[in-house]
């Protein structure tokens, strides 16, 4: 085993684990954090996407030696939390939250980190660019309508 060490959700981890050993499994069972999920273990579902470097990607995918020394941001490290303050959401997990974005949970996660590198990218309230960021994350209880209007939602707030 070799120890890699990783930036998650802004703060300095490593972990002694075998290269080859997922991402996915390194966040849930080696980092206890649990938010991100695993859906089809394939990529083709998108519940397991994180940000590394910024980039939404599938944790299933990638093995932890291809994360060494890169910045993993997951769906715990979406709402800002300072010192002594309680958790609370961010903005785009409450427009999930007022515009019935979340159902089941599932694709929830992945959703919010697709929509968050969609915004942080300077995504703007375009109904089909924003379908499109989120194109490879799958949800079977939505519809997608109302996940659209949330992301739509941060984003035009952010416009004004």
């Amino acid at each position: 085993m070799t120890a890699y060490r990783l930036s998650v959700n802004g703060t300095a981890v490593e972990v002694d684990v075998p290269g080859m050993r997922r991402l996915l499994d390194v966040l849930r069972e080696d980092l206890a954090l649990n938010g991100t999920k695993e859906g089809c273990g394939e990529g083709k579902c998108g519940a397991c996407t994180v940000l590394i470097d910024g980039a939404p990607v599938d944790s299933c995918l990638v093995p932890i030696c291809q994360v060494a020394d890169a910045e993993v941001r997951t769906v715990e490290g979406l709402a800002p939390r300072g010192a002594g303050e309680q958790d609370r959401l961010d903005e785009l997990q409450h427009a999930f939250l007022v515009t019935g974005g979340a159902q089941c949970g599932i694709c929830t996660p992945g959703m919010l980190m697709a929509a968050r590198a969609y915004l942080d990218g300077g995504g703007g309230p375009d109904e089909d660019a924003i379908r499109e960021s989120i194109a490879g994350n799958l949800c079977r209880c939505t519809g997608y309508t109302k996940i659209v209007d949330a992301i739509a939602l941060v984003a035009s707030a952010r416009a004004l």
